[in-house]
């Protein structure tokens, strides 16, 4: 499989390498990837609970226009993330990635306005039982999953804009549509970007880049896990 280089740096090691010690690498790699989504979700979990929680916090920013930039900041979050990963370090590129589950928990503190709290656990355990499937498949299946990748990435382009002009419109039907189409779209890159983790970390990446790696790795994990729980909710979310 053709493997995308992401710009990080490749090592001047010799690429043999012990099976065993090339298979528990991966498995600590893949670790490292998985406690950084997770560690992500727990801090936007909690910055969405607080503030959607707290009236003094939210009463000013979704009764205002400062609703718009909250909204819109995760994209430009992710514009940036994606274009200025590979000449950040290591450091950075994780300050940034907790900067952007911070915005995103402050974006995603309006669900708790809108539907019930029992909805949201249970759309939230739903939605985590889809995406470790999903993502255990993508790991251990031996079809190649990159003849999808352009499929599945002009689907996303259409998802995101679809998503930004119902902003305006406000339509059900549209939002109905765009929902299924999302919840599709992102369980198949959950899929394949988990399978290019692991095939890119066969590659011969150093030290560095490989950390790198691992913070991008839980980035795009963290954005398709996000996704399936918000258009899910749609579907299963008890409003107030």
């Amino acid at each position: 499989m053709n493997t995308p280089n992401y710009g990080f740096g490749r090592s001047n090691a010799t690429p043999r390498v012990d099976a065993a010690l090339f298979d528990e690498g991966l498995r600590q790699h893949m670790l490292r990837v998985y406690n950084y989504m997770a560690l992500g979700l727990v801090l936007t979990g909690i910055v969405a609970f607080v503030v959607g929680n707290t009236p003094a916090l939210y009463v000013p920013i979704f009764q205002s226009p400062l609703k718009w930039v909250v909204m819109l900041a995760p994209l430009a979050f992710v514009l940036f993330f994606s274009f200025r990963i590979e000449k950040m370090s290591a450091s950075s590129a994780q300050m940034m990635f907790w900067a952007f589950c911070g915005v995103m928990g402050l974006s995603m503190a309006s669900i708790f306005l809108v539907f019930t709290g029992n909805s949201i656990a249970r759309t939230f355990f739903i939605a985590a039982a889809m995406f470790g499937a999903t993502s255990l498949y993508g790991y251990t299946t031996k079809a190649d999953l990159s003849k999808f990748g352009s499929l599945l990435i002009m689907g996303l382009i259409g998802v995101v804009i679809a998503s930004l002009v119902n902003l305006f419109l406000q339509s059900s039907a549209v939002q109905f549509v765009v929902s299924v189409i999302g919840i599709l779209v992102f369980v198949g890159l959950t899929a394949w970007d988990t399978q290019r983790i692991k095939e890119q970390y066969a590659e011969n990446f150093d030290a560095e880049s490989r950390q790198k790696m691992a913070v991008f790795g839980a980035f795009s994990l963290y954005l398709n896990f996000v996704n399936i729980f918000q258009l899910l909710l749609n579907f299963t979310g008890e409003r107030e």
